[in-house]
């Protein structure tokens, strides 16, 4: 008899494989890592998601040198400052990556809560939710892992994360990678000067954590670099990632 096709409702990945592979990949630099996940396959398919924020290049070039073809998806709000997109096609351009997928929100979904594009005024939760959160969960459904550049020095609540953690979002089980976390701001400094990346434009007029234009200051200096997101507001991450997520070892 014909086997009956089943799907496999397990996570992808569980929290002990998160464990494993921090302790696998722990030693390797993070050129070396990127190479291997992408070689050895342990990780799934994977997908780089960048904001083309104020460090967003360090990564993308490593990514670029890796493989040009790695799918770089970044979430297009609607609600972006114009040199934002304009930064967006200059790296992709610069660093000649060729899989770039622009993820919008449902217009249906936004014609039916958000009609006035003023929901970021008062709930900034669900305009994240609505621009952010499901359009991305939709696009990562095939998708095992993804890349962050999330970095430990940005925020208290991001001080701990390891490099592979467990998305906790959904109960799909992918991976999350960090492989900038325990890079600090000089060295990041230092790679766009080596390899003579462009800045985004924003960053000298003192915004050194870029996201949607709305919710988006400027940050005096001494201050932690995501003050300046959602200023007023009791709220550090935009629903992608959560506060506080602590690590597995």
């Amino acid at each position: 008899m014909r086997a009956i096709d089943r799907l496999d409702p397990s996570p992808r990945f569980t929290e002990s494989g998160a464990i494993d592979l921090n302790r696998q990949y722990r030693a390797m630099e993070t050129e070396e890592m990127l190479q291997a996940l992408l070689e050895d396959g342990k990780a799934g398919r994977i997908a780089l998601v960048s904001s083309f924020g104020a460090e967003s290049a360090v990564l993308l070039h490593l990514v670029a040198q890796v493989d040009p073809g790695f799918p770089v998806l970044f979430l297009e709000t609607g609600k972006h400052f114009p040199e934002t997109l304009a930064y967006r096609d200059l790296l992709i351009e610069r660093l000649g990556l060729t899989n770039l997928v622009n993820l919008h929100p449902d217009p249906e979904e936004i014609a039916a809560r958000d009609e006035t594009g003023l929901r970021w005024s008062y709930d900034p939760d669900g305009c994240c939710e609505l621009r952010k959160v499901r359009p991305l969960a939709r696009a990562l459904a095939g998708f095992d892992a993804t890349l962050t550049g999330r970095k430990a020095f940005q925020s208290a609540t991001r001080a701990n994360l390891p490099r592979f953690e467990i998305d906790s979002s959904d109960a799909a089980g992918r991976l999350k990678i960090n492989p900038l976390i325990d890079w600090d701001a000089e060295r990041i400094q230092a790679y766009f000067e080596q390899h003579e990346l462009p800045r985004h434009p924003l960053v000298e007029r003192g915004f050194p954590s870029i996201g949607c234009e709305p919710c988006t200051h400027k940050v005096a200096p001494g201050e932690d670099p995501r003050s300046g997101r959602w200023k007023g507001w009791d709220k550090v991450e935009c629903g992608i990632h959560k506060p506080g997520e602590e690590p597995f070892l």
